[in-house]
């Protein structure tokens, strides 16, 4: 149940994120309004992922995850540029995700 908590978690973060390009600095009320109301929700459903997961993975996969999905989103949706250098880091932060994953089934294991 934790992973479905965190997938939540994960996608009232992104479409949070997503909002806040709407709020313009918080001068229009409601993106304003529901980028707190996803980001509030995104919180409680990562409360309740590490309840059964380990925090800083759980950590590391949301915020990572997230990072990659609004990279994403911001290119396709906002015609952000993207080069090389961007790619790069990205996939440093899904590798560094990986590890700490592999990592806590080491320490499992070990």
């Amino acid at each position: 149940m934790g992973w479905l908590y965190l997938c939540f978690a994960i996608a009232m973060e992104l479409t949070g994120t997503l909002i806040m390009k709407y709020s313009e600095g918080f001068s229009r009320l409601l993106p304003s309004v529901l980028m707190f109301v996803f980001y509030g929700f995104s919180f409680t459903f990562l409360t309740f992922a590490v309840k059964t997961l380990e925090l800083s993975m759980a950590y590391a996969i949301w915020s990572g995850l997230g990072t990659v999905l609004i990279t994403t989103a911001g290119v396709l949706l906002y015609g952000e540029q993207i080069n090389l250098m961007k790619v790069i880091c990205v996939a440093l932060i899904v590798l560094g995700v990986a590890g700490l994953h592999l990592a806590s089934l080491s320490v499992k294991t070990g």
